[in-house]
């Protein structure tokens, strides 16, 4: 369920106000029979304070920022390493993989890399493993990031059946030329660029590991 956002009483005070006193000053002026002078500048003075409130109300609507509304992601929690690995690479993975859930937006990982999946944790999907689509094969080919800020309106998102089915938002970090590090968001537009920089820097530490102690392993043709 979506969380409301905690900004909009702040966002339409302004205008709350503004109507009700320009409402009130519109009563009080129908309802006194005779119209003094000091009055009359009183009203003037309360309708250019309304009007002011009411633009402020509407300039907020349009200038302060909403917050991205958060869902539930739908799915167990979980931390699941593959078992073989080198205890090294499996500290080294725990670590990674704490550290995005803690510090950022990420409710859902998947480290895919020498075409197997290495790591799921936090939320996890209904399909345990990854085939690669169209948008990470790019990734792969390009080693640049993908960022989906709303991965709902994008037609490519059937090809994270490994991500809870209501993601929000998705990034597909490059891991050197080998594998992909896949995150999973509760809300569009969430990751900020210092966040992205920041699981850049994380997928090029997560490289040096792996390569280190993974390289004997081949990487199947995708």
């Amino acid at each position: 369920m979506a969380k409301p956002d905690q900004n909009q009483v702040l966002r339409q005070l302004p205008l709350v106000v503004g109507g009700l006193a320009g409402v009130l000053l519109l009563i009080n002026r129908l309802l006194t029979p005779q119209l003094a002078d000091s009055q009359a500048r009183s009203d003037a003075l309360g309708v250019i304070i309304s009007a002011v409130l009411i633009l402020t109300g509407l300039l907020w609507q349009q200038v302060q920022p909403r917050s991205p509304e958060t869902v539930e992601l739908i799915g167990e929690e979980g931390f699941e390493l593959a078992p073989d690995l080198p205890e090294a690479v499996k500290i080294e993975l725990a670590w990674a993989s704490h550290l995005l859930l803690t510090n950022t937006v990420t409710r859902s990982l998947v480290v895919w890399y020498n075409g197997r999946v290495l790591l799921r944790r936090g939320i996890l999907g209904v399909n345990p493993e990854v085939k690669p689509g169209p948008i990470l094969q790019r990734v792969l080919e390009k080693q640049k990031p993908v960022y989906l800020v709303a991965l709902k309106i994008y037609p490519g998102r059937i090809e994270f059946d490994y991500l809870p089915e209501n993601t929000q938002g998705a990034i597909c970090q490059p891991i050197g030329n080998r594998g992909v590090l896949i995150l999973g968001a509760n809300a569009p537009r969430s990751y900020t660029k210092q966040d992205e920089n920041w699981i850049a820097g994380i997928a090029e530490k997560l490289d040096v590991t792996l390569s280190y102690h993974l390289d004997d392993v081949a990487l199947p043709g995708i």
